[in-house]
């Protein structure tokens, strides 16, 4: 498997690694500068010449994918028979520099409803490096030639169509997907809020609405789902920043990509 299929690889299957790069070379040395080498927490792929300076690098690359560390990280060796290393001696009669590229799992955001707000947010988080789910329970809001304005995307986008239960959809989402909800019928924004507080595996829940709706949705919450009042709290309603009022979608949606943005900060302070 070459490097960036095994890259690819990781991130399809939402596990953290370590990209590792022959950087400079000077004299002898087994491989080239720009040989690759992926690290993840069980297998490798490709190789940066073998011996010791392999073998420290990848149980370096293991602890920077147990500290979940994000910081890249250079390691100089010197290939001579006066160094030992922790795995042995490589005499090659050179020096080797090596990047080690952390290799994070991208977060996962799903916004439920790709109506005028949800489609205004999608083409926002669309431009940011994680994985974007999008949910709706009506075809056309998920026609081709609509969602086209993704093409050029950053993000990895995947298409849910779920015309009769989208909250089903929630169990099929990476662990600590952060959840939006906004969908063009509060019956099934309701039963979506319901499922969401019983899935485990979630990130963050927010819900689109006034406060009239919420008093109605938090009453029905306890009283039919049986829910206390910390399970509920978890729904973050309204979403967005407090202060950007506007009431055009795409007011709607930079306030509401902002205030989840501001939120994936400081979970990485």
């Amino acid at each position: 498997m070459t490097w960036f299929a095994a890259v690819a690889r990781l991130r399809a299957r939402r596990e953290p690694g370590v990209l590792v790069t022959v950087a400079t070379v000077r004299g002898h040395a087994p491989r080239d500068a720009g040989a690759k080498l992926v690290v993840g927490r069980s297998g490798t792929w490709g190789s940066i010449g073998g011996g010791n300076v392999e073998a420290v690098v990848i149980d370096r690359a293991r602890e920077l994918i147990a500290s979940s560390q994000r910081e890249p990280e250079l390691m100089d060796f010197a290939l001579n028979d006066k160094v030992t290393g922790r795995h042995g001696v490589q005499c090659c009669g050179g020096a080797v520099s090596v990047l080690l590229e952390p290799l994070p799992v991208a977060r996962a955001v799903a916004i439920f409803g790709v109506g005028h707000v949800g489609m205004e947010l999608a083409r926002i988080l669309a431009r940011q490096e994680l994985d974007l789910h999008l949910v709706d329970s009506r075809a056309d809001m998920l026609a081709q030639e609509r969602l086209a304005a993704l093409a050029d995307a950053v993000a990895q986008v995947h298409v849910h169509h779920a015309p009769l239960l989208p909250e089903e959809v929630l169990a099929e989402l990476p662990p600590g997907t952060h959840v939006l909800i906004m969908t063009h019928d509060h019956a099934e924004d309701a039963a979506l809020c319901d499922a969401a507080l019983r899935a485990d595996h979630l990130g963050s829940i927010g819900l689109i609405g006034s406060a009239a709706k919420w008093a109605r949705f938090r009453r029905r919450l306890a009283t039919e789902g049986g829910h206390d009042e910390a399970t509920i709290d978890r729904i973050k309603t309204p979403i967005g920043l407090a202060y950007v009022t506007g009431k055009e979608p795409a007011t709607i949606a930079v306030s509401v990509a902002a205030d989840l943005l501001r939120a994936f900060e400081r979970e990485d302070a």
